[in-house]
Parts: C-alpha cells; structure tokens; sequence
C-alpha cells in the first residue's frame, strides 16, 4: 500500500515530521523535492498525510534532509522503536543550533559508541587497546 492515497494518524505524524525538518533546513518545498528526486506535488502530499512514501523515497527525502533513514522508517512505522536509540537521534535531528554536518558527524559519533557497547568484554578489551 506504499503508494496509495492513505490518511493515518501515523502517516500525517511522518508529513509534519518531514515538512519540520524541511522548514528546519530552510529549504523550500520545491527546493527538498528537487535534492530527493521527486515531483513536488508528490512531497506536498507527503507532508500532508495524503500519501505514504516508499522505503526507498523516504531514504532519498533522509538523504537531502541529512536525517537519518532509520528515523524516517520508524515514524512511517516500517521499523519498530528500539530501546532509548530514537530518543537520542530525534533529539540531535531537532536541534536547530547544529547544521546538517555537525548532526551528521554527531550521529556517526553516537552509532560508533552504542555498536561499541554492545559488543562483547572481550572485543571492548581489545579495541581499548588499539
């Protein structure tokens, strides 16, 4: 049903997400449809809860709003919320006072330390030693 006209609670909660970040980055609709490679009426019924993009749209819309696609998937309900992951990487999204890089760097930063943590005594052992 990616595709199809479909109003949900969840699908106008990803819109308004969208259209927050968009206006967030300071870029105009037509400006955000043109970095995702899709027609701008498209993107409006996205922001609108009238339509429910693809995974793969939503990866492009992630990639020009220099968002995470892990995010983007789990407002459109694709994936399921991990544990305290969404809270830290929406709270880095949301924050108007960093720029599209530093975010980045920020949430690489905290992938790298939350994969180091779950991996085994032994391998943490080991790359504190490197």
């Amino acid at each position: 049903m990616s595709d199809s006209k479909h109003t949900d609670g969840r699908t106008l909660d990803l819109g308004g997400f969208i259209k927050s970040h968009r206006e967030g980055a300071n870029l105009s609709l037509r400006r955000l449809a043109d970095r995702a490679g899709i027609s701008n009426p498209y993107l409006s019924q996205i922001e609108r809860g009238l339509r429910k993009p693809s995974a793969e749209i939503l990866k492009r819309l992630s990639r020009a709003l220099s968002i995470s696609a892990e995010t983007l998937y789990t407002r459109a309900g694709l994936i399921e919320e991990g544990r305290n992951r969404p809270v830290v990487v929406e709270a880095i999204e949301a924050d108007t006072a960093l720029s599209p890089r530093q975010k980045q760097v920020l949430l690489d930063l905290y992938r790298t330390l939350v994969s180091a943590t779950s991996l085994p005594e032994d391998q943490k052992q080991e790359r504190q030693e490197l």
